[in-house]
């Protein structure tokens, strides 16, 4: 946990959960669980095992006292919606991240449907938060004066309903079976912005309808909105001059390699088929790295002899800094407006 991240798309790390348990392939080399040992010197993690999800109410009110506005990783090593997380504790998460309104939190789960059922709770989830938000302000009285907690629209906003402004949900997908599983289930979740994180990228995904676009009612045709013909500020579907309707999908979408001692490679078009998607659906796209590895077209052989196989990919390890963050000549760094 720290206000300031490393992670390329964050500034922030926030950590109320610590510890997890695996659940797909993209777990199989997690950095959390590698970082696990190095950390066993600070109470909240000594003597523990990595499986043993732990929550740490003491550190639910360390954003309030972040005056900056920044974005915040909820979670970097745990994942909010474990089901050993009681739902009680992330109502105290959600309250904290209500009052907490100068800041963005991100927040990422490979447990949508364990997300879905908080949501829709027989009991709510509103009203459980509007009181966790007049305890947790009523017990930072004391700072009150200093930092800007904007107890009356948090406080509102529990009553009125949800999405949190500042809450972006997401899940995390490594393939097109994760992303078939978690995608539907996310895009189901009330929320301000919905996104997804490729990370560690093992396959090429098809993000599909999930990106949203636009339909036609009349004879049901879905695409991206860039292929529809614009007229006077109105897209139109060629079978009856239809008015195009628009359709919300994915918000954000991140992705990247693995890295690590056991860092699996990440082809060149996996990444770029999600960004090529990305760009025809205009939804922003932010490529954290490539990993360990760095792929070439390779043209020639090792001495200038034309190569038999042209045009070939040619991996080689190199490291994640030297193997860089560029696609085609330039970062990608786009975020929801």
């Amino acid at each position: 946990m720290s206000d300031r991240s490393k992670i390329e798309w964050t500034d922030a790390t926030w950590g109320p959960v610590t510890g997890c348990t695996k659940v797909s392939q993209g777990c199989k080399n997690c950095y959390a669980e590698r970082e696990w040992p190095r950390l066993q010197h600070l109470p909240a993690y000594a003597g523990r095992a990595f499986t043993d999800v732990m929550c740490h109410p003491e550190k639910l009110g360390i954003p309030l006292h972040w005056t900056k506005p920044r974005r915040i990783f909820v979670n970097s090593m745990s994942d909010l919606f474990h089901e050993d997380v009681p739902d009680e504790f992330i109502d105290k998460v959600f309250a904290v991240m209500a009052l907490a309104s100068q800041h963005t939190f991100q927040v990422l789960t490979k447990h949508p449907k364990r997300m879905l059922d908080w949501f829709a709770r027989d009991d709510g989830h509103s009203a459980p938060i509007t009181r966790c938000i007049a305890e947790i302000y009523v017990s930072h009285q004391g700072l009150a004066t200093a930092f800007p907690f904007d107890a009356e629209r948090a406080i509102g906003v529990g009553m009125r309903g949800w999405p949190l402004p500042n809450v972006w949900l997401g899940v995390s997908v490594e393939d097109q079976a994760t992303a078939d599983e978690r995608i539907p289930l996310l895009l189901q979740t009330p929320a301000a912005v919905r996104w997804v994180s490729a990370e560690p990228l093992l396959s090429g995904i098809d993000l599909g309808e999930w990106l949203g676009g636009g339909e036609c009612d009349d004879c049901g045709s879905r695409a991206p909105l860039a292929y529809w013909p614009l007229s006077n500020g109105v897209r139109f579907c060629g079978c009856r001059s239809t008015a195009i309707k628009e359709t919300r999908g994915i918000d954000w979408v991140v992705a990247g390699g693995e890295s690590g001692p056991k860092a699996r490679p990440m082809h060149p078009d996996w990444v770029r088929l999600l960004r090529d998607q990305c760009q025809a659906a205009g939804v922003p796209f932010f490529f954290k790295q490539w990993g360990e590895y760095r792929y070439t077209l390779r043209e020639n052989g090792p001495n200038g002899e034309p190569w038999a196989h042209k045009n070939e990919w040619f991996r080689q390890r190199v490291g994640k800094k030297a193997a860089g963050r560029m696609i085609d000549g330039r970062t990608w760094e786009e975020y929801p407006k």
